[in-house]
């Protein structure tokens, strides 16, 4: 597998671990938030280096967190359902392919609105986007 084939798949990955319920819209959000990272001038040295080391980078996409419970489909020991993950795979393509403009404004983060409460950092960031289940944040202190 070719690094541009490795990252498309990781990608592709941490967007049905992170937003598999989100619309293709949603998923291509997502998926610029990711590629914002790894295309900040921070990106070695603190984000991880490239799409594979943004995503797997520890506790920055709880998906690939040892304990959560999607981590067995993305690492391969269980098998991501075929359509789920196809639609992924085409969000991935398209952004990593810079074939569709970034919806989120620059976001950096995002936050699922299923969660209890809002993380502490999102208070002082400039909110960019709200598609489907997600906010989307820039300038993030």
């Amino acid at each position: 597998m070719t690094d541009n084939e490795k990252d498309r798949d990781i990608l592709a990955r941490t967007l049905w671990g992170e937003a598999r319920g989100e619309s293709i819209a949603g998923q291509i959000a997502v998926a610029w938030t990711i590629r914002n990272r790894v295309n900040d001038g921070r990106a070695k040295s603190w984000w991880g280096e490239g799409y594979v080391g943004v995503c797997q980078k520890p506790y920055q996409f709880s998906c690939w967190n040892r304990n959560d419970p999607n981590h067995a489909y993305l690492t391969g020991a269980k098998q991501i359902p075929f359509r789920e993950f196809a639609q992924a795979q085409i969000a991935a393509e398209q952004v990593i392919g810079g074939k569709v403009p970034d919806p989120t404004g620059g976001a950096t983060h995002y936050y699922a609105t299923t969660m209890p409460a809002a993380p502490v950092w999102a208070a002082k960031a400039k909110q960019t986007l709200q598609l489907g289940r997600h906010v989307f944040f820039k300038d993030v202190p």
